[in-house]
């Protein structure tokens, strides 16, 4: 079946809608970032960059590190954005545009994203790196498709001990890939379940001169457990990444600078070092891959 113009959205020079990149022109390894400005600060440690490309908040790169290709987007703020640049990634992989059909060989992308986020907890130091090996999405993104839903009892059971009123968002739960997990895994690094929620402020208990409406909902957060596990940092972006992944046959994960802790309020004095930090580390565990 040809997708028609109006789901299958295409620039007049053949280019996919948002992301403005023909396939050629995408790695089958992606690294994300929310950052537009962070594209260029994985890419200057490349060996050669073969395109660049920059529309709306969509900042992308490909090019060689250590012989590895590897494709550089920035998605913007949140899940909606997710929504937007995971979509597209895969019809660059698996749509021919000629025809308009999905290809008959399936190309499964390594998306990795590179974010910073707050911990919940503190045997997750301000200044660490985390990976994240599942996340629950406050967010509502994945009710919008047709899926089933992973550990339902657990999540289920998550949800009411959290004492969670459900008319906000629906949570879901979704997991990274296990092989990436278990490549990039290390004595060096943390490993938890993430949080994703739908904004910066009160979704994540922030409060300026807007209330939340649930003032003890981050402190409930940080001690109820899902299935054995702690929540162990708040975030924007990660479960829907792992639920769009997962839905459309690629592996993913999500490797975050610790640049704060919720709890103690405390928030790091050398951002920019973690954040380098952690896009050296992952530069050379993919380059092994």
């Amino acid at each position: 079946m040809a997708f028609p113009a109006s789901e299958l959205i295409l620039n007049p020079d053949g280019s996919i809608y948002h992301l403005n990149i023909k396939p050629e022109q995408l790695a089958e390894t992606v690294i994300t970032v929310g950052d537009p400005d962070r594209v260029e600060k994985v890419t200057a440690h490349f060996d050669e960059i073969e395109f660049s490309q920059r529309k709306r908040e969509f900042h992308i790169q490909t090019g060689y590190f250590k012989e590895k290709r590897i494709t550089v987007v920035s998605t913007g703020i949140g899940t909606d954005n997710i929504d937007i640049v995971l979509n597209e990634l895969d019809a660059l992989a698996n749509i021919d545009f000629e025809t308009r059909e999905v290809k008959k060989k399936h190309t499964s992308l390594k998306i990795i994203r590179l974010g910073t986020t707050g911990s919940l907890q503190e045997n997750v130091p301000i200044g660490s790196i985390l990976i994240s090996k599942a996340a629950i999405g406050f967010d509502g993104l994945a009710h919008f498709y047709k899926f089933q839903q992973q550990s339902a009892s657990a999540l289920g059971k998550f949800i009411q001990d959290l004492d969670y009123a459900e008319e906000k968002s629906r949570p879901y739960f979704s997991e990274a890939d296990q092989g990436l997990l278990d490549q990039f895994n290390a004595d060096e690094v943390n490993v938890g379940i993430t949080a994703t929620n739908p904004g910066f402020y009160a979704p994540q208990g922030r409060q300026l001169r807007g209330k939340v409406s649930d003032p003890d909902f981050i402190q409930r957060l940080s001690t109820v457990n899902f299935n054995g596990n702690q929540i162990s940092n708040l975030e924007m972006e990660t479960a829907g990444i792992y639920f769009l992944s997962n839905l459309l046959g690629h592996q993913a994960l999500s490797i975050n600078a610790v640049l704060a802790n919720r709890l103690t309020g405390g928030f790091s004095k050398k951002p920019q070092a973690i954040t380098t930090k952690m896009i050296k580390w992952t530069l050379e565990k993919l380059a092994q891959l």
